[in-house]
């Protein structure tokens, strides 16, 4: 059986990565660091209580992208436009509405990922044209 009672809100980004399970923080670590490699300029914030990412300042902070660990995954999410982009490179990842899960056994396709980051960000850039 799951957790009772709500989501804790975390007052930091490192809090809220920091209460998660040793394989959980490796990989919410690392897609940390590859959206803030990928775009420097991008904002972290904590917004629907978990680590998010608004990638073109200034904008909407609800066009971003989120980080999310669960017990066996941790799940991104950069929007549903970039898992159907990107849908065949992903096949072999369990993916949901405009979320992939990343599983705690499996390495990161870290070139994928930072292709869907700068993706993601063009897609917004471009709906402020």
């Amino acid at each position: 059986m799951g957790k009772k009672g709500g989501m804790p809100i975390f007052k930091t980004i490192d809090d809220y990565i920091n209460s998660q399970s040793e394989k959980a923080q490796i990989i919410l670590k690392e897609l940390r660091r590859l959206i803030n490699e990928t775009v420097p300029e991008a904002v972290e914030l904590q917004d629907y209580k978990v680590p998010s990412f608004t990638l073109v300042p200034d904008t909407n902070p609800k066009q971003q992208l989120m980080i999310v660990a669960y017990s066996k995954f941790v799940s991104f999410y950069p929007y549903q436009n970039t898992i159907e982009h990107f849908t065949d490179e992903l096949k072999n990842f369990e993916l949901g509405k405009g979320t992939v899960k990343f599983p705690f056994n499996r390495p990161l396709p870290i070139e994928l990922i930072k292709q869907m980051v700068l993706f993601r960000k063009e897609e917004i850039s471009k709906g402020l044209k």
